[in-house]
């Protein structure tokens, strides 16, 4: 099919092709347009026209279509199911009368099985094709106790009997429709942001797969695949082929928790059999801007938040050398034993880098364990352009690299890297005799299940894997480069604006940017105490006004003393410089009157 579209007034594309050629809102087969067998068109009207008949939207796609409507008595959705014009091979099915048992693995299953899963794909890729139109919404904004209530319909509440499978795909439908895109180009409230194709694809193998990372023996080639992956991250910090070790992890902060583990198993091996109380009294050391998981592993392992020392920052939110030494000497003068430096690069809020070699100085000097967290910032090693803003990393003893953030692989995927090789197996192993038998027929030591404190462990690695033969090293490179233009983008916007207001003079770092929107009532205001309480008081309304109207999501937050702020964050691929540009119009037009 070409490029372009001959019918400005429709959207049409083909059941194979990747995207559309202008993004299509949905398809009715039955509208019964003239078109080659393998391409769907639907005129815009029609649409509009189906919708105003329901009472609700209309969900479809290329290859399939459901309309949904109130049923008469308990506001139950009834559907139709329309046949599929371009998939001769999959049956039109009534599944108001099929249920989950009739699915596979029952007898005669097949048919049903691949109608319900051609259903729910068309339901995901209608899905995704909105997420991606700028036109559609971001969020459509409910109230707790309004989904709660069975909002048009739809029930949070669990049955005692089963529910056939025409209201499951309804259900289905009506999860995404009250949850939040972050697909959207114009989502950019998280550091997880963005959806990516061949990720989904890798995630929906995973969980037809549906194995256990612990042994060889039931996860082979996912076991394998991590084992390269952790490689090529560690070559990439700079380590030596030969050195250093690593666990995927659900989460940057197990990761950091990991870190802190593994540090106190080092210096001080006896606390795995007899525990802290044979310790001294254990201090750990981390920037006043890292993130708070560093002193919930502090709770968590024993050591206690109150042994956590927060280092000084400048003011751009990187952690002060200086600062950190006194810090050091202060700890040991006060008869505590530091042990543990955790430095930040790409911090949560300003996106700052924590200087690695000042850090790495430091801890060299007495002696510490040097953990990096790099779950924002890793991915700029992907980076020529950028990858020096982590100079330093490779004399870490452990990073947390969180490839969900900046690279865009699909929640979850965190990696932990350590460098001492061994060490993950001797703090955590306990040898389950019914998991990791030492006489097995294969090499044993691809039994990784020993290394964590998990026993079943998610497959978080195929969809990485996947996206990095997609893509390429230099795919990643050209993504989070563009990431960064956008940042750099937003900041030359705001630099020469009256209504807003940069936190920093200096470009962004990182892919964080943060500022404040100055309505006309907070600009005729001398600056003091008022006028902050007043700007005190402008993101969050913005926030809850943009929320309601659903058309883009940004976050908000004070730091220090620092009145509540926004900070933008890209690492969505899919937002372009027009999406930037639509931001700050509407922060504009929801906070003007403020």
């Amino acid at each position: 099919m070409k490029d372009e579209n001959p019918h400005p007034s429709v959207s049409c594309f083909t059941p194979n092709s990747s995207l559309p050629l202008t993004t299509p809102l949905f398809v009715a087969q039955h509208l019964g347009v003239g078109f080659p067998s393998n391409a769907i068109l639907i005129t815009m009207d029609a649409v509009q026209q189906i919708e105003a008949k329901a009472s609700t939207e209309v969900s479809a796609t290329a290859v399939g279509l459901i309309l949904r409507q109130e049923g008469k008595d308990s506001g139950r959705k009834e559907t139709a199911s329309v046949h599929r014009a371009s998939d001769p091979h999959v049956l039109n099915m009534d599944f108001s009368s099929i249920y989950s048992r009739d699915l596979l693995p029952a007898e005669d299953g097949v048919e049903a099985t691949k109608s319900f899963m051609h259903e729910l794909v068309d339901i995901l890729f209608a899905y995704i094709c909105k997420s991606l139109n700028r036109s559609s919404k971001v969020l459509d904004f409910h109230h707790v106790h309004q989904l709660k209530e069975s909002l048009d319909g739809f029930t949070l509440e669990l049955p005692d009997q089963p529910e056939n499978l025409e209201q499951l795909l309804v259900d289905c439908q009506d999860t995404l429709k009250y949850g939040v895109k972050t697909g959207h180009p114009r989502f950019f409230n998280q550091l997880s942001s963005g959806l990516d194709i061949i990720g989904l694809a890798g995630e929906w193998l995973t969980s037809t797969a549906n194995t256990n990372m612990f042994t060889y023996e039931v996860a082979p080639v996912f076991i394998l695949m991590e084992e390269v992956l952790l490689s090529k991250m560690r070559s990439m910090i700079g380590w030596p082929e030969e050195e250093g070790d690593g666990i995927f992890c659900p989460g940057g902060s197990v990761s950091n928790l990991n870190s802190v583990l593994l540090a106190r198993y080092h210096f001080f091996p006896e606390v795995k059999k007899a525990g802290m109380t044979v310790l001294p009294k254990l201090a750990m050391l981390t920037s006043s801007h890292s993130h708070y998981s560093i002193q919930k592993a502090a709770a968590v392992l024993g050591i206690g938040t109150d042994n956590v020392l927060l280092v000084k920052c400048d003011e751009r939110g990187k952690m002060i050398p200086a600062e950190l030494e006194s810090g050091i000497v202060t700890a040991k003068a006060k008869g505590l034993v530091p042990f543990y430096v955790n430095a930040t690069a790409g911090t949560t809020v300003y996106g700052a880098f924590d200087p690695l070699d000042d850090v790495a100085n430091i801890c060299d000097r007495h002696g510490l364990w040097m953990h990096v967290d790099a779950a924002w910032g890793g991915g700029l090693l992907m980076s020529k352009r950028h990858c020096a803003k982590l100079n330093g990393i490779d004399r870490a003893s452990s990073v947390t690299w969180n490839p969900h953030k900046m690279m865009g692989v699909p929640l979850q995927c965190s990696a932990f890297l350590v460098r001492k090789k061994g060490i993950l197996q001797e703090c955590n192993q306990l040898r389950a005799a019914y998991l990791f038998q030492p006489d097995k027929h294969y090499d044993v030591s691809y039994d990784t299940g020993d290394k964590t404190i998990q026993c079943g462990r998610h497959v978080d690695v195929f969809k990485f894997w996947l996206m990095w033969k997609a893509k390429g090293s230099e795919g990643f490179e050209s993504q989070i480069n563009r990431c960064l233009d956008n940042a750099e983008y937003l900041y030359d916007k705001l630099e020469g604006r009256a209504d807003f207001k940069l936190l920093f003079k200096s470009k962004p770092e990182h892919s964080n940017v943060c500022f404040w929107y100055l309505p006309q009532s907070v600009r005729s205001m001398p600056a003091g105490l008022e006028r902050n309480n007043k700007l005190h008081t402008v993101a969050p309304k913005i926030k809850a006004k943009m929320m309601e109207e659903g058309q883009t999501m940004i976050g908000y937050q004070p730091l220090e003393d620092k009145v509540n702020f926004f900070r933008c964050v890209f690492s969505n691929p899919a937002t372009q410089r027009e999406d930037v540009d639509f931001l700050l119009d509407e922060i504009v037009r929801l906070g003007s009157d403020l």
